[in-house]
C-alpha cells in the first residue's frame, strides 16, 4: 500500500466513524437488510448462532456434547479450537450444522505462515469456517499492510472456507475499528467479528457492532462475541448490525431457536427495544 492508499484508508475510515457517530442516538430508517431477505417471516434467531467452546480445558465428552446442543438447538455452527476438528465435523455430518475453527487464537500475534497452516489443517479436518484473530499489534501500530497480508493469507489458505477477522474492538479506538473493517474486507473476508471473549479489554459492545456495519455495508458479515449470554443481548447485537454471534449460552437462549421460536421481526421488536 503506497503513502497515498494508507492515507485514504485512514481518511475513509474517519469518515466512517463520524458519520456513525452523528446517527448514534437515531432510529433505524429501514429494514436490517443484513438479516436476509426473509427475515420477517423467520422463526427465532438459530441460523445466526455459532455454539462456542473454546476454553483450552475442554475435553472430547464436551465437545460432542456440544455438537449434540448444535444440532438439537438448530444452530448454525459450533466454534472450536482445532484439535476438535474433524471430531466435530465426523459427529455433524449429514446435519445442517456447519465447523468453524478458530486460528491464531487467541492472541493473533504469531506468523501469518503459522495462521495460515492452522487454517488449512482445520480445512482439510472438515471446517467450514475459519475465524481468525487480526494482527492486533500490528493494527494498533498502523501497519495496515501487514494486517491485511495476515489476513490475505489465511483467506488464500482456507479455499471456499468462510474467513471471520477476529478485530478484538474492545482494545481498539473507533477509527482503527473502521480502518480493520475496511482491509478485511478488501483482503476477502467473509465476515469481521468483534472479540475472542479472552482479551481483559472486554467483548462485544452495540456501538462496536453498528460501527462495523456502518464499515462494511449490508452485505458482508459481522459477527458480534465476547459475553453474550442472553436472548435479550443476542437480540440486540442483531438489531445493532450484527448477522452472525457467537455464544457458549445457546441452550440458554433455546426460547429463541427451533421452529417453535417467535418470529424474528416480532422478537427483534420487543428484544431492542422497538427498533428493528
Amino acid at each position: 500500500m503506497s503513502d497515498r492508499a494508507h492515507a485514504e484508508l485512514l481518511e475513509h475510515a474517519r469518515a466512517i466513524v463520524a458519520g456513525e457517530l452523528r446517527a448514534a442516538s437515531a432510529v433505524g430508517d429501514g429494514p436490517p437488510r443484513w438479516l436476509g431477505a426473509d427475515w420477517e417471516t423467520q422463526r427465532g434467531i438459530g441460523r445466526y448462532i455459532d455454539h462456542t467452546l473454546l476454553k483450552p480445558e475442554a475435553a472430547v465428552a464436551q465437545v460432542l456434547g456440544l455438537c449434540e446442543e448444535a444440532e438439537r438447538l438448530g444452530v448454525k455452527a459450533v466454534c472450536v479450537n482445532g484439535s476438535w476438528v474433524e471430531s466435530c465435523a465426523e459427529r455433524l455430518a449429514g446435519t445442517a450444522v456447519l465447523v468453524a475453527a478458530v486460528a491464531g487464537f487467541p492472541l493473533g500475534a504469531m506468523d501469518a505462515r503459522a495462521k495460515a497452516a492452522e487454517a488449512r489443517l482445520a480445512v482439510t479436518a472438515g471446517a467450514s469456517e475459519v475465524d481468525m484473530v487480526m494482527a492486533l499489534g500490528r493494527a494498533k501500530a498502523g501497519e495496515w499492510n501487514c494486517v491485511g497480508d495476515d489476513i490475505r493469507a489465511v483467506v488464500e489458505a482456507s479455499g471456499q472456507a468462510a474467513v471471520k477477522v477476529i478485530l478484538e474492538t474492545a482494545a481498539l479506538e473507533p477509527v482503527e475499528i473502521a480502518t480493520a473493517c475496511l482491509v478485511s474486507r478488501a483482503a476477502g473476508a467473509a465476515f469481521v467479528k468483534t472479540s475472542t471473549g479472552f482479551h481483559p479489554a472486554g467483548g462485544a459492545t452495540r456501538e462496536a457492532v453498528a460501527l462495523m456495519r456502518a464499515a462494511v455495508g449490508p452485505e458482508m458479515g459481522v459477527k458480534a462475541s465476547g459475553g453474550i449470554r442472553t436472548v435479550e443481548a443476542a437480540l440486540a447485537m442483531l438489531a445493532a448490525g450484527a448477522n452472525r454471534i457467537g455464544t457458549s449460552s445457546a441452550q440458554a437462549m433455546s426460547s429463541h431457536l427451533g421452529p417453535t421460536a417467535p418470529p424474528l421481526a416480532e422478537a427483534l421488536r420487543v428484544g431492542s427495544g422497538g427498533h428493528a
